[in-house]
């Protein structure tokens, strides 16, 4: 086996072995609240609607839960179809540094997997936190020029703490976690164009039913190359002209990276989260947006990149807009999911004022910053500047904010008072003796339709 994948297997194998430092217990347990909300808020995307018609058709045996649907169907399509809905409205967690979205991949394995393996809350908390830490590490070790190649990084990293989760879950050794890691190093999907589309968040879906299927073939005597992560035509350098492996294998049980963890307080892409702050600033200094004649956002180089859309033609496009999410606040003054319904987005006031907006990216303005201006028909000029993005690690959600988002995403598909049940249940996991209670309350009130 790799010294660089044997490594990897025996660090995350020995704080497996003990319990989760506080801190990064409780911020696992708001990881993974959060993206309860996601999945649950995106449970009845036509998106989860076709996976699950698949596993209907293909006679899916039922035996694994979906967040918010009554359905059950076997490991595969639960973990795909969980980690597609945690991942859909782009309003799952964030890892700054990376860009990875570590949570709603992990959430999905642990969904798909626990029924069969039963783990107590303690437990199944451990393989969530550390099938995070996992992906966090190698993204870490490879970035930031793998994603800068067109790879998206949730499901190519995702994949591999995917298979740590799994294995820890199906109860591997430290020799078959090295393996099942290995295998999944082979396994990865996922590239930049599919943003904006349904493919993007089916990437973490992938990711997680990739990552179980290779903690299975692990388990049942399957081998990769010895040397996948090292080589130079093996997974690291094939994806990255960059590779760190101290950043993948250092400071174990010292350094976390879930630490560096993030909430987002809009559902889009997070390098526009500063400019839609900067236009809901303005958006109090200007009564008819109709006045406005030119704004101007001095940006991050990132956010043309990433988010250049100037005039985005559904939801799913508008979420890799930053420019709509600047007219959605200047015209709404919120910015929430309805900001991202197609009907919203093909709005006429929404369209004008995308049109009157100009993108200006400037290297030395923050990921999380932003300067926004404003020229009004009057000619008078209204500034902002945005230091920090909310949700940002310099200005985090509160659980008080936290537990607001994600009340507007459970609530209205699981009924009132919904969200406050499952947040305490997620609080008290760790003295869990299973998961039973927790997916009893993901699910709805009512007879379980068997896919």
């Amino acid at each position: 086996m790799s010294s660089i994948a044997a490594a990897f297997a025996q660090g995350l194998y020995r704080l497996a072995l003990r319990p989760l430092p506080e801190p990064v217990a409780t911020e696992a347990q708001r990881s993974l609240i959060n993206v309860i909300g996601t999945s649950i808020g995106a449970c009845r995307h036509p998106g989860v609607d076709a996976i699950l018609a698949t596993a209907r058709e293909l006679g899916a045996h039922a035996t694994a839960p979906v967040p918010g649907r009554s359905e059950r169907v076997d490991s595969h399509y639960s973990a795909l179809a969980t980690g597609f809905a945690g991942h859909l409205d782009d309003f799952d967690d964030t890892h700054l540094a990376t860009v990875i979205h570590p949570a709603a991949s992990v959430f999905a394995v642990l969904t798909a997997l626990a029924p069969e393996t039963r783990p107590d809350g303690a437990r199944a908390l451990n393989a969530f936190a550390l099938g995070c830490e996992a992906q966090l590490r190698v993204g870490v070790s490879i970035s930031p020029e793998h994603y800068d190649r067109g790879w998206h990084i949730t499901g190519t990293c995702g994949v591999i703490g995917c298979a740590v989760t799994a294995a820890l879950l199906l109860g591997l050794d430290e020799t078959g976690l090295a393996e099942a890691v290995a295998i999944a190093a082979s396994m990865f999907v996922g590239q930049r164009e599919a943003f904006g589309t349904m493919t993007k968040p089916y990437h973490p879906g992938k990711a997680a039913a990739n990552g179980v299927a290779a903690a299975r073939l692990a388990q049942r005597g399957q081998r990769a190359a010895a040397d996948i992560f090292e080589a130079s035509g093996g997974y690291s350098h094939s994806l990255s002209t960059r590779v760190d492996f101290e950043q993948m294998n250092g400071e174990f049980g010292e350094r976390w990276e879930l630490l560096f963890n993030t909430y987002k307080p809009y559902p889009c892409g997070i390098v526009a989260h500063p400019a839609i702050d900067g236009g809901l600033a303005l958006s109090a200094r200007i009564d008819d947006v109709a006045s406005i004649d030119a704004i101007t956002l001095r940006c991050h180089p990132l956010v043309p990149e990433l988010m250049g859309n100037p005039q985005p033609k559904d939801g799913l496009q508008a979420r890799f807009s930053a420019i709509h999410g600047v007219a959605a606040a200047l015209c709404d003054r919120q910015v929430g999911l309805a900001q991202y319904e197609d009907q919203r987005v093909t709005r006429d006031d929404v369209r004008a004022l995308r049109a009157k907006t100009t993108l200006a990216p400037d290297a030395s303005v923050r990921r999380d910053e932003v300067l926004i201006e404003a020229r009004l028909s009057d000619g008078s000029i209204l500034r902002h500047h945005v230091e920090h993005a909310r949700g940002s690690l310099a200005r985090p959600l509160t659980d008080d904010e936290l537990m607001d988002k994600v009340r507007l995403l459970i609530d209205p598909h699981l009924g009132e008072g919904a969200a406050g049940r499952l947040a305490a249940s997620v609080a008290s996991l760790q003295a869990a003796p299973n998961l039973d209670a927790l997916f009893s309350l993901c699910t709805p009130n009512e007879e379980l339709n068997h896919a």
